[in-house]
Formats: C-alpha cells, structure tokens, sequence
C-alpha cells in the first residue's frame, strides 16, 4: 500500500467516530453526541475508527492516562501540606484574561472530578455506536447511564490515584454531565468501576442539579463554597470553566485562553487534563483553523 494510500483509508477510518461535545451544546447530554456515520468500505469497518483504538485500545493512551493520575495524586498530596489561599476554581465574576479564585479559608480539600473519560471509560455506548455506525441516540446514552454498571470500567490508574486523595483526607467529587433524573445509575456505575461512593448533591453533582444546563460552573462554585478545591480534573476545557464553551468562540481565541499566561499557570498545577481525542468541540475545525501556521505548502 502506498503512503498516499494510507493515509487516505486512516483518514476515513477516522470519519465514523467524529464526537461532539458541546459544552454549549444541544444533545440531551450536553457533553457528547456522535456524527453520522460515513459510509466505509467493508474493510475499513472491520477495525475500530482511529481515535476509539488510541484512546481505549492503545498502550500509548493507558501510559498517558496513568501518568496523569499519577501527577494528580502527587500533586494532592504535596499540596495539602500548605494551606492555600485560593482554590482553582475560578471567582464568580472572573475572567481568564483576569483570574481570581474562590478563598479557601479553613475549608476541607477537595478535588473534583469530570466521570466519562476521566474518571471512567464508556466503552459499551462508543463501541455499540461505532460499530452500528450510527449518530448519537439520546435514548441508548440515558440506558448506559442507568445500566452502565459494572459494565464502564475505571481509566488506568484512577482506582489507585482516587484511593491516595481519600487516604489523604481529600473529599473527591465528580461533577458530570450525566443527567440528575439517572442519579442512582452513576452513583451504581462509580461504585462497580471500583471507585468508591459517590452521593448525588454531595460528591456527584449532575446535569439538572442547577438551571445552568451544560455549563458546570454554577456547580463548581457551589462546590467552592464548602471546599477548597485543589484539583481540578477533566478531558475537556468546559471542566474547567464555561469561559471555554462560549457559543461561536473563534479558534484562536480559545487557544490564547487555553495557553495564555493564566492558563498555563494552573495546567498541571491544580488543573490536570485527559486526553481524549474520541469527542470534543474541536471536531468543527476547518482546514484553516486546524493547520493556522501552515504556508500551504505542496510538494513540487
């Protein structure tokens, strides 16, 4: 097979498994939703899109994944030996362009948490809908979320970062976008992944917790009222403030707030990121916004 070739059947491979998160955004959900699938040859469907077989099948991604929980759980550690000021939840009213962040004062340590695809792989729904290569079905996902159980497994080495926090004396909680009505389901699908309880309105906060929708903020700052959160973790920026999410936000300009000063601050630093790249809300960049260093080069 030539290189043009492979590139052109790995491109496509990709094609059936494009995600969307929209953090802004319209599914029920408000986090993933999944293109239609493309047509794909035979062949092509034999074998998992691309960015399924890094993120779940990869011994790449399970490094990656573990050497994040591991920076995690060393980073809570070291930290509560001080006592911070401020936690690493933004103030209510702040900006990236100019941080300030919720006071700690005496309250206990916190570190909160995304679920899917952070504390938790949803292997079931992504492979069912990539194998039917079908668009997301807001009805399958609310099944998953309450039968998951048992059936969602814990990422690389989170059973064992979230076990030194709570050892520790950090209070770990997860604040999802899973829905508030499948409360029971998640709090059964943590649990069985073997990481623990996790209590609606105390250490699960969800979707319809609020009338905020999507956007996690107003969750993260009623969590701030009696934390002083240390961490915050996720895959995608809407984990660490909507400011992110913002509707029609050009590229660049969320790349200057994910990379600027403030940000780059905080990046492994009481923020700590996933990888995934399965969803998320840069699926929609165009060739331009994708590539806006290249001299539209061609071979002669």
């Amino acid at each position: 097979m030539t290189s043009a070739v492979r590139v052109k059947v790995a491109f496509r491979g990709v094609l059936p498994a494009i995600f969307l998160l929209a953090g802004c955004a319209s599914t029920p959900r408000g986090e993933v939703a999944i293109a239609s699938a493309l047509p794909a040859s035979p062949t092509e469907a034999a074998k998992p899109p691309v960015a399924l077989q890094y993120l779940y099948g990869s011994a790449e991604a399970a490094i990656a994944v573990r050497a994040t929980n591991a920076r995690i759980a060393d980073y809570g550690l070291a930290r509560i030996k001080q006592r911070p000021t401020d936690s690493v939840v933004l103030a209510a009213g702040a900006s990236m362009d100019a941080p300030r962040f919720d006071p700690c004062g005496s309250k206990p340590f916190a570190a909160v948490f995304d679920a899917d695809e952070t504390l938790i792989w949803n292997l079931g729904p992504m492979r069912y809908f990539a194998e039917k290569g079908t668009a997301f079905d807001p009805k399958i996902w609310d099944q998953w979320e309450k039968t998951g159980a048992g059936k969602a497994v814990a990422m690389p080495g989170t059973v064992e970062m979230v076990s030194k926090l709570r050892t520790a004396g950090i209070t770990v909680i997860a604040n999802t976008n899973r829905s508030a009505t499948n409360a029971k389901g998640s709090e059964d699908t943590l649990r069985a992944a073997g990481l623990g309880d996790f209590k609606h309105g105390e250490t699960l906060f969800l979707m319809g917790d609020d009338a905020t929708g999507s956007s996690k903020d107003g969750r993260r700052a009623t969590i701030a009222a009696k934390y002083c959160v240390i961490i915050l973790a996720g895959d995608q920026l809407g984990d660490f403030s909507q400011q992110f999410n913002v509707r029609d936000l050009p590229a660049a300009t969320r790349m200057a707030l994910a990379t600027g000063p403030a940000a780059a601050a905080l990046w492994d630093k009481g923020w700590f990121l996933f990888p995934n790249p399965v969803y998320g809300p840069w699926e929609k960049l165009g060739w331009d916004e994708t590539f806006p260093s290249d001299k539209n080069w061609e071979p002669k």
